[in-house]
Protein backbone atom coordinates (compact mmCIF):
# COMPACT_ATOMS: atom_id res chain seq x y z
CA UNK A 1 0.00 0.00 0.00
CA UNK A 2 1.82 3.45 -0.83
CA UNK A 3 1.50 6.34 1.74
CA UNK A 4 -0.64 8.40 -0.57
CA UNK A 5 -3.56 6.20 -0.34
CA UNK A 6 -4.81 7.98 2.69
CA UNK A 7 -4.95 11.28 1.32
CA UNK A 8 -6.21 10.09 -1.87
CA UNK A 9 -9.32 8.37 0.30
CA UNK A 10 -9.81 11.49 1.98
CA UNK A 11 -9.75 13.45 -1.51
CA UNK A 12 -12.19 10.27 -2.72
CA UNK A 13 -14.75 11.59 0.49
CA UNK A 14 -14.70 15.27 -0.01
CA UNK A 15 -14.82 15.24 -3.76
CA UNK A 16 -18.31 12.69 -3.27
CA UNK A 17 -19.39 15.10 -1.49
CA UNK A 18 -18.89 17.90 -3.14
CA UNK A 19 -20.08 16.74 -5.93
CA UNK A 20 -23.90 16.31 -4.27
CA UNK A 21 -23.33 19.21 -2.64
CA UNK A 22 -22.30 21.84 -5.09
CA UNK A 23 -25.57 21.62 -7.24
CA UNK A 24 -28.23 22.51 -4.62
CA UNK A 25 -25.97 25.19 -2.95
CA UNK A 26 -26.43 28.49 -4.25
CA UNK A 27 -24.79 32.13 -3.64
CA UNK A 28 -27.60 34.56 -2.22
CA UNK A 29 -27.27 38.55 -3.38
CA UNK A 30 -29.62 40.46 -0.85
CA UNK A 31 -30.36 43.91 -1.83
CA UNK A 32 -31.15 46.01 1.83
CA UNK A 33 -31.70 49.67 2.63
CA UNK A 34 -27.62 50.18 3.16
CA UNK A 35 -26.98 48.17 0.11
CA UNK A 36 -25.96 44.71 -1.10
CA UNK A 37 -24.82 41.64 1.08
CA UNK A 38 -23.88 38.47 -0.18
CA UNK A 39 -23.98 35.05 1.29
CA UNK A 40 -24.95 31.16 0.47
CA UNK A 41 -28.26 29.39 0.71
CA UNK A 42 -29.28 25.47 0.38
CA UNK A 43 -32.05 24.04 -1.21
CA UNK A 44 -34.17 21.95 1.65
CA UNK A 45 -37.67 21.47 0.03
CA UNK A 46 -38.50 20.72 -3.56
CA UNK A 47 -41.42 23.15 -3.64
CA UNK A 48 -38.52 25.74 -4.11
CA UNK A 49 -37.50 26.66 -0.27
CA UNK A 50 -33.84 26.99 0.57
CA UNK A 51 -32.58 27.63 3.86
CA UNK A 52 -30.01 30.05 5.21
CA UNK A 53 -28.78 32.27 8.06
CA UNK A 54 -31.40 34.87 9.48
CA UNK A 55 -28.74 37.45 9.52
CA UNK A 56 -27.60 37.23 6.11
CA UNK A 57 -30.97 38.13 4.73
CA UNK A 58 -31.82 41.19 7.48
CA UNK A 59 -34.11 43.75 6.05
CA UNK A 60 -33.81 42.01 2.55
CA UNK A 61 -35.75 43.94 -0.51
CA UNK A 62 -34.60 41.90 -3.25
CA UNK A 63 -32.77 38.52 -3.23
CA UNK A 64 -31.22 36.25 -5.85
CA UNK A 65 -30.45 33.01 -5.59
CA UNK A 66 -27.39 31.63 -8.26
CA UNK A 67 -26.86 27.84 -8.70
CA UNK A 68 -23.66 26.24 -10.21
CA UNK A 69 -25.25 25.41 -13.51
CA UNK A 70 -25.76 29.00 -13.89
CA UNK A 71 -29.57 29.38 -13.12
CA UNK A 72 -30.44 32.40 -11.62
CA UNK A 73 -33.68 32.54 -9.36
CA UNK A 74 -35.44 35.53 -7.49
CA UNK A 75 -36.56 34.55 -3.90
CA UNK A 76 -38.69 35.80 -1.36
CA UNK A 77 -37.98 35.70 2.61
CA UNK A 78 -40.79 33.66 3.92
CA UNK A 79 -39.87 32.99 7.22
CA UNK A 80 -37.01 34.23 9.72
CA UNK A 81 -35.86 33.60 12.90
CA UNK A 82 -33.16 35.55 14.47
CA UNK A 83 -32.76 33.84 17.64
CA UNK A 84 -31.79 30.54 15.69
CA UNK A 85 -30.12 32.29 13.31
CA UNK A 86 -31.94 30.69 10.35
CA UNK A 87 -34.61 31.55 7.81
CA UNK A 88 -36.44 30.19 4.63
CA UNK A 89 -36.63 31.59 1.40
CA UNK A 90 -39.16 30.92 -1.09
CA UNK A 91 -37.85 30.64 -4.94
CA UNK A 92 -40.27 32.09 -7.35
CA UNK A 93 -38.74 29.31 -9.98
CA UNK A 94 -37.62 26.27 -10.51
CA UNK A 95 -35.08 25.43 -8.54
CA UNK A 96 -32.39 21.86 -7.96
CA UNK A 97 -32.87 19.00 -5.98
CA UNK A 98 -32.99 19.57 -2.58
CA UNK A 99 -29.95 18.68 -0.04
CA UNK A 100 -30.41 15.19 2.26
CA UNK A 101 -30.63 16.48 5.92
CA UNK A 102 -28.90 14.77 8.53
CA UNK A 103 -28.39 14.67 12.19
CA UNK A 104 -25.98 16.76 14.19
CA UNK A 105 -26.28 14.63 17.01
CA UNK A 106 -24.54 12.17 15.75
CA UNK A 107 -21.41 13.68 14.93
CA UNK A 108 -18.22 13.44 16.92
CA UNK A 109 -15.10 15.49 17.41
CA UNK A 110 -12.23 14.84 15.26
CA UNK A 111 -14.94 13.37 12.46
CA UNK A 112 -14.97 15.14 8.74
CA UNK A 113 -16.76 18.05 7.34
CA UNK A 114 -17.21 19.79 4.29
CA UNK A 115 -18.02 23.20 4.12
CA UNK A 116 -20.41 24.45 0.50
CA UNK A 117 -20.70 28.56 0.15
CA UNK A 118 -19.98 31.45 -1.86
CA UNK A 119 -17.09 33.10 0.49
CA UNK A 120 -15.95 36.12 -0.60
CA UNK A 121 -18.56 35.90 -3.41
CA UNK A 122 -16.47 33.13 -4.95
CA UNK A 123 -19.49 31.08 -5.77
CA UNK A 124 -19.04 26.94 -5.50
CA UNK A 125 -16.26 26.80 -3.12
CA UNK A 126 -15.53 24.16 -1.23
CA UNK A 127 -13.13 23.42 2.25
CA UNK A 128 -12.74 20.53 4.27
CA UNK A 129 -11.83 20.05 8.22
CA UNK A 130 -12.83 18.08 11.10
CA UNK A 131 -15.34 18.71 13.91
CA UNK A 132 -13.40 20.95 16.61
CA UNK A 133 -15.74 21.15 19.35
CA UNK A 134 -19.76 20.45 20.16
CA UNK A 135 -22.30 22.20 22.41
CA UNK A 136 -20.95 25.19 22.21
CA UNK A 137 -22.77 28.57 22.70
CA UNK A 138 -23.51 31.38 20.21
CA UNK A 139 -24.72 34.67 21.54
CA UNK A 140 -27.16 36.46 18.87
CA UNK A 141 -27.80 40.28 18.73
CA UNK A 142 -30.99 39.52 20.05
CA UNK A 143 -29.48 38.84 23.25
CA UNK A 144 -30.73 34.97 22.93
CA UNK A 145 -28.26 31.98 22.80
CA UNK A 146 -28.16 29.54 20.14
CA UNK A 147 -27.06 26.26 21.52
CA UNK A 148 -25.50 23.19 20.51
CA UNK A 149 -23.51 25.24 17.75
CA UNK A 150 -20.71 23.01 15.68
CA UNK A 151 -17.00 24.39 15.82
CA UNK A 152 -15.11 23.63 13.09
CA UNK A 153 -11.48 24.36 11.29
CA UNK A 154 -12.97 23.74 7.61
CA UNK A 155 -12.09 27.51 6.16
CA UNK A 156 -15.25 30.08 6.60
CA UNK A 157 -15.03 33.47 5.29
CA UNK A 158 -17.80 36.09 4.57
CA UNK A 159 -20.39 35.29 2.16
CA UNK A 160 -19.83 31.52 3.52
CA UNK A 161 -22.93 32.31 6.26
CA UNK A 162 -25.90 30.59 5.05
CA UNK A 163 -24.17 27.58 3.64
CA UNK A 164 -24.08 23.99 4.25
CA UNK A 165 -22.12 21.80 6.32
CA UNK A 166 -21.59 18.13 5.76
CA UNK A 167 -20.67 14.91 6.51
CA UNK A 168 -18.86 12.95 4.78
CA UNK A 169 -22.05 10.85 3.52
CA UNK A 170 -23.07 14.13 1.93
CA UNK A 171 -26.06 14.85 4.61
CA UNK A 172 -26.18 18.46 5.50
CA UNK A 173 -25.51 18.48 9.45
CA UNK A 174 -25.35 22.42 9.84
CA UNK A 175 -25.54 26.08 8.27
CA UNK A 176 -22.54 27.58 8.55
CA UNK A 177 -23.15 30.93 10.25
CA UNK A 178 -19.81 32.96 11.44
CA UNK A 179 -16.15 32.76 11.03
CA UNK A 180 -15.02 33.23 14.72
CA UNK A 181 -11.28 33.19 14.17
CA UNK A 182 -8.21 31.59 12.08
CA UNK A 183 -9.43 27.90 11.94
CA UNK A 184 -12.31 28.68 13.72
CA UNK A 185 -16.16 28.34 11.96
CA UNK A 186 -19.36 27.87 13.93
CA UNK A 187 -22.63 26.15 12.29
CA UNK A 188 -25.88 26.07 13.30
CA UNK A 189 -26.67 22.68 13.89
CA UNK A 190 -29.36 20.52 12.13
CA UNK A 191 -30.82 18.57 14.78
CA UNK A 192 -34.39 17.77 15.95
CA UNK A 193 -34.54 21.56 17.58
CA UNK A 194 -34.02 22.96 14.18
CA UNK A 195 -35.48 20.52 11.96
CA UNK A 196 -38.88 21.75 14.20
CA UNK A 197 -37.94 25.60 13.30
CA UNK A 198 -37.13 24.67 9.94
CA UNK A 199 -40.45 23.23 9.38
CA UNK A 200 -42.37 26.00 11.53
CA UNK A 201 -40.81 28.36 9.00
CA UNK A 202 -41.96 26.54 6.01
CA UNK A 203 -45.30 26.24 7.09
CA UNK A 204 -46.09 29.46 9.41
CA UNK A 205 -43.42 31.84 8.08
CA UNK A 206 -42.35 32.53 11.72
CA UNK A 207 -41.76 30.95 15.08
CA UNK A 208 -43.65 31.69 18.04
CA UNK A 209 -42.03 31.88 21.77
CA UNK A 210 -42.81 32.36 24.83
CA UNK A 211 -41.47 35.39 27.06
CA UNK A 212 -41.05 35.56 31.06
CA UNK A 213 -39.00 38.66 31.07
CA UNK A 214 -35.95 37.93 33.30
CA UNK A 215 -32.35 37.84 33.34
CA UNK A 216 -30.72 35.37 35.09
CA UNK A 217 -27.33 34.13 35.98
CA UNK A 218 -25.98 30.86 37.03
CA UNK A 219 -24.64 31.16 40.44
CA UNK A 220 -22.49 28.21 42.77
CA UNK A 221 -25.08 27.27 45.88
CA UNK A 222 -24.18 27.32 49.61
CA UNK A 223 -23.76 23.50 50.45
CA UNK A 224 -26.87 23.47 52.54
CA UNK A 225 -28.92 24.52 49.50
CA UNK A 226 -27.04 23.18 46.67
CA UNK A 227 -27.99 19.70 48.99
CA UNK A 228 -31.46 20.90 49.21
CA UNK A 229 -32.18 21.10 45.28
CA UNK A 230 -29.90 18.55 44.61
CA UNK A 231 -27.00 20.75 42.37
CA UNK A 232 -23.82 22.82 43.29
CA UNK A 233 -25.64 25.98 41.41
CA UNK A 234 -28.58 27.65 40.60
CA UNK A 235 -29.80 30.20 38.31
CA UNK A 236 -30.12 33.56 40.28
CA UNK A 237 -32.80 35.57 38.97
CA UNK A 238 -30.55 39.17 38.03
CA UNK A 239 -33.15 41.48 36.26
CA UNK A 240 -37.11 41.76 36.00
CA UNK A 241 -38.42 43.53 33.25
CA UNK A 242 -41.17 46.09 34.81
CA UNK A 243 -44.55 44.81 33.70
CA UNK A 244 -43.57 41.35 32.93
CA UNK A 245 -45.27 38.13 33.53
CA UNK A 246 -42.01 37.12 35.99
CA UNK A 247 -42.95 40.73 37.71
CA UNK A 248 -46.51 40.29 37.22
CA UNK A 249 -45.95 36.76 39.05
CA UNK A 250 -43.99 37.94 41.91
CA UNK A 251 -40.51 37.36 40.51
CA UNK A 252 -37.76 39.15 42.35
CA UNK A 253 -34.14 40.11 42.00
CA UNK A 254 -31.99 37.50 44.17
CA UNK A 255 -34.60 34.51 43.76
CA UNK A 256 -32.98 30.98 43.08
CA UNK A 257 -34.72 29.39 40.08
CA UNK A 258 -34.86 25.91 41.31
CA UNK A 259 -38.51 24.15 38.88
CA UNK A 260 -39.75 26.15 36.21
CA UNK A 261 -42.96 23.62 34.68
CA UNK A 262 -41.85 21.00 37.14
CA UNK A 263 -38.33 20.47 35.47
CA UNK A 264 -35.24 21.28 37.20
CA UNK A 265 -33.12 24.23 35.72
CA UNK A 266 -29.35 25.69 36.39
CA UNK A 267 -28.65 27.55 33.19
CA UNK A 268 -30.35 30.31 31.34
CA UNK A 269 -30.38 28.19 28.19
CA UNK A 270 -32.24 25.55 29.99
CA UNK A 271 -34.99 27.92 30.69
CA UNK A 272 -34.66 29.22 26.77
CA UNK A 273 -35.78 25.68 26.04
CA UNK A 274 -38.61 25.92 27.99
CA UNK A 275 -39.78 28.99 26.85
CA UNK A 276 -41.78 27.64 23.23
CA UNK A 277 -44.93 28.23 22.23
CA UNK A 278 -47.16 25.82 24.27
CA UNK A 279 -45.97 28.09 26.73
CA UNK A 280 -47.49 31.31 25.84
CA UNK A 281 -50.41 32.01 28.02
CA UNK A 282 -50.35 28.35 29.80
CA UNK A 283 -50.12 28.99 33.89
CA UNK A 284 -46.65 28.17 34.85
CA UNK A 285 -44.94 27.30 38.36
CA UNK A 286 -41.88 28.23 39.22
CA UNK A 287 -40.15 27.00 42.56
CA UNK A 288 -37.60 29.54 43.74
CA UNK A 289 -35.46 29.92 46.77
CA UNK A 290 -36.15 33.08 48.67
CA UNK A 291 -35.17 34.32 52.35
CA UNK A 292 -34.13 30.73 53.59
CA UNK A 293 -37.61 28.86 51.93
CA UNK A 294 -39.06 27.37 48.80
CA UNK A 295 -41.57 29.52 47.45
CA UNK A 296 -43.89 28.79 44.30
CA UNK A 297 -45.24 31.44 42.24
CA UNK A 298 -47.80 30.95 38.99
CA UNK A 299 -46.61 32.71 35.89
CA UNK A 300 -48.16 33.13 32.02
CA UNK A 301 -45.77 33.70 29.65
CA UNK A 302 -46.37 36.02 27.05
CA UNK A 303 -45.65 35.96 23.21
CA UNK A 304 -42.27 36.98 22.64
CA UNK A 305 -42.19 40.01 20.27
CA UNK A 306 -38.75 40.06 17.81
CA UNK A 307 -37.81 43.06 17.11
Amino acid sequence: MSSEDPLDAYSQVVMRVAESLLPSVASVQVETARGRGAGSASVVGADGFLLTSAHVVTGARAVVAAFADGTEVAADVFGRDTLSDLAVLRAKGPVPRPVVLGDAAELRVGQLVVAVGNPLGMAGSVTAGIVSGLGRSLPTPSGRVIDEVIQTDAALNPGNSGGALADSAGRMVGVNTAAAGMGLGLAVPINATTREIITTLMTRGRVRRAWLGIASMQVPLAPDLAAKVGSPTGLEVAQVVTGSPADEAGLYRGDIIVHLDHQRVVTATAVQRLMVEDAIDRPIEITVWRNGALVDVITRPRELQET
